[in-house]
């Protein structure tokens, strides 16, 4: 049980908070253009070349969890984000309905408490910055203990990004010296908080007795079904897979193969940079990667498949990337079929699409409902009868998962940092997070023409029919 809050943190808290209010304040005579700019200026300032890859090597360093390797192609999250954003209107009149007499107008939404993940904190804190100055809110960043330098580091930036531009720099703020109870006040105090992070942290927010957008456990299953294209099926998986050593919520986890070219898959995964498992290596994995109670043992969660391997005494050859573990039960028990987060996946095989839907099913009664879900296909029927039943807010079609969920420049998905996965995952939004939920809307209404159908034409056939 988490210590109470001690005196001194509710006054550190409460400082923050007076020094972002104040920070709004100032904000308050910015005009679009002017917002827009320091979007433009946080986003260059961290998402640079040299910088970013200095950041992201930093929170490798740091938390011993993910990978540097492929860092600088991760600025593609921030340059999208800040091109959503400024795309969209955030200040005075945002949309107009002449047909419906409205029109809407935007207002900040307040300081927000900024909760990060261990693992990749950067882009999750500039993807808060540019939304939240997008709308002239503040933002105070709760960062993980393991991440802390790299979070101070990059609040730096971001403050000196401000300060270039006469902004305001405690619009940008970062606690010095993170605690539970630190961030539970800190959430109880801001207007809104955005946490993207475990299921703990999620649920604190949501707990706090403010407003929050949190996100859901991932448990991303692909399924390649006859008409795919095994080669580009399998690239796809290595990039989902490898990226950030497997750690986000949204690399591919598990593989749902359509039997006639299940072998044939396999094989081209492996020349990918595969390793499969033997069943022995199956049991040593299991028993390096869960506890007793089947909880991820954290020495393995981000890692490379060459760490994780050397744990279980796999003697990975040179070359594999990532580990290919053969499935075929499906429950909490067999916890190959849960979430990962690490560059090891679960292959499936079956037989009729039918089975492969009930699979999909079975999984996400394990984990990651709400999430995400893809397939490789070129059967139209089959990608609208995954879409009819999957419990999840995105379904990716032939696109790597990891790239495509949050937003890419090959789709239509919102560039995010944050995924919501509705009720399903405990969320209030199946959304990608976005300038949207970082504003509060104003509705004004004029009268228009009565738009009030008949009795007899709204109810229809039931106008006038027996009552109870």
């Amino acid at each position: 049980m988490a210590r109470a809050v001690t005196e001194e943190e509710k006054a550190l808290a409460q400082g923050l908070l007076d020094k972002a209010r104040a920070a709004m304040r100032k904000l308050e005579s910015y005009d679009q253009a002017a917002v827009d700019n320091l979007c433009r200026g946080v986003a260059w300032a961290t998402a640079n070349e040299k910088t970013f890859v200095d950041l992201t090597q930093m929170s490798v360093d740091e938390s011993k969890m993910g990978s540097a390797e492929g860092g600088l192609a991760r600025r593609f999250k921030i340059i999208g984000i800040l091109r959503d954003a400024l795309r969209q209107k955030s200040i005075g009149v945002i949309e107009e309905i002449p047909e419906k007499g409205i029109v809407k107008y935007a207002k900040p939404a307040g300081v927000i408490a900024g909760l990060l993940p261990v693992t990749n904190p950067v882009v999750t804190m500039v993807a808060m910055a540019i939304n939240a100055l997008k709308c002239r809110d503040a933002v105070v960043f709760s960062p993980h203990p393991a991440s802390r330098r790299t979070a101070l580091e990059a609040t730096r930036i971001l403050r000196a990004a401000l300060r270039k531009q006469g902004a305001p720099e405690d619009a940008i703020q970062c606690i010095e010296k993170p605690s539970i109870p630190l961030a539970q006040e800190l959430m109880s105090i801001c207007d809104l908080t955005v946490a993207t992070g475990g299921s703990a942290m999620v649920k604190a927010a949501y707990s706090s007795g403010k407003p929050a957008y949190g996100v859901g456990a991932g448990n991303a299953t692909m399924i390649i079904d006859e008409t795919a294209d095994i080669a580009e099926a399998a690239a796809n998986t290595r990039i989902s897979k490898t990226h950030n050593n497997g750690s986000g919520c949204s690399c591919d986890g598990n593989l749902v193969v359509e039997d006639s070219i299940y072998d044939r898959f396999l094989e081209q995964l492996q020349l990918e940079g595969g390793y499969l498992a033997s069943e022995g290596d199956k049991a040593r994995l299991k028993a390096v990667m869960w506890d007793a109670e089947r909880h991820r043992t954290l020495e393995t969660v981000a890692r490379s498949a060459a760490a994780i391997a050397e744990l279980a005494g796999i003697a990975l050859p040179a070359g594999k990337k990532f580990i290919i573990v053969k499935e075929d039960k499906i429950g909490n028990e067999h916890v190959f079929s849960g979430e990962k987060l690490s560059p090891v996946l679960a292959i499936f095989r079956y037989r009729g699409f039918d089975t492969a839907l009930n699979m999909v099913g079975q999984i996400f009664e394990v984990g990651g409902k709400g999430h995400s879900c893809g397939i490789y296909t070129f059967d139209p029927e089959h990608i609208h009868r995954l879409a009819l039943m999957a419990p999840v807010s995105r379904i990716m079609v032939r696109q790597p998962q990891v790239r495509g969920n949050a937003g890419s420049f090959t789709n239509g998905m919102p560039m995010t940092a944050s995924l919501g996965c509705g009720t399903w995952g405990g969320n209030i939004t199946s959304e990608n997070i976005g300038v949207k939920h970082f504003m509060n809307v104003t509705w004004v209404s004029q009268p228009i023409p009565e738009d009030k159908p008949s009795e007899q034409e709204i109810f229809a056939e039931f106008f006038n029919s027996e009552i109870f």
